[in-house]
C-alpha cells in the first residue's frame, strides 16, 4: 500500500475530517510528524497539533495495522487478476461448456491462492 494512503486513512480513522499540509516526505516518522501544518478552528494553520487523538505513537500505531490488514488480502488481489473476466462470465451464462470452463479456472485461482 503506497505510503501517503497510507498516513491518510490512519489520520482519517483516528480523527475524521482532520486537515493538514505537509511538505517533502510523508510523515512517517516522528520528526516528520511533528513539521505538520495542521489547521485550527479559526482556518489558521499551526504546527503545534491541536488534535490530543493524533499523537505519533497512535497514528504509526494505526499505519501499522492497516499494512498488516492490507497484507493480509494480498490473496484477494492475486485471485482478483486472474480469475475469470466479465466477458468470461457473461458467454458462460449461455453456454455450458464454458461455464465449466469458468469454475475450473475459478477454481484453480482459488487452489493457487488460498485464504491464510
Amino acid at each position: 500500500m503506497d505510503s501517503s494512503i497510507k498516513f491518510w486513512k490512519a489520520i482519517d480513522n483516528l480523527k475524521k475530517g482532520t486537515e493538514y499540509t505537509f511538505s517533502g516526505d510523508v510523515p512517517l516518522t516522528e520528526e516528520l510528524f511533528d513539521n505538520i501544518n495542521w489547521k485550527k478552528d479559526n482556518g489558521t494553520f499551526t504546527t503545534t497539533n491541536p488534535h490530543s487523538e493524533l499523537t505519533w505513537s497512535k497514528v504509526d500505531t494505526e499505519i501499522k495495522r492497516l499494512q498488516t490488514e492490507y497484507d493480509g488480502l494480498d490473496y484477494a488481489r492475486k485471485r482478483k487478476a486472474e480469475y475469470p473476466s466479465i466477458e468470461e462470465l457473461v458467454v458462460a451464462l449461455y453456454d455450458a461448456e464454458d461455464k465449466t470452463a469458468v469454475d475450473e479456472k475459478r477454481a484453480a485461482v482459488k487452489a493457487k491462492y488460498s485464504k491464510p
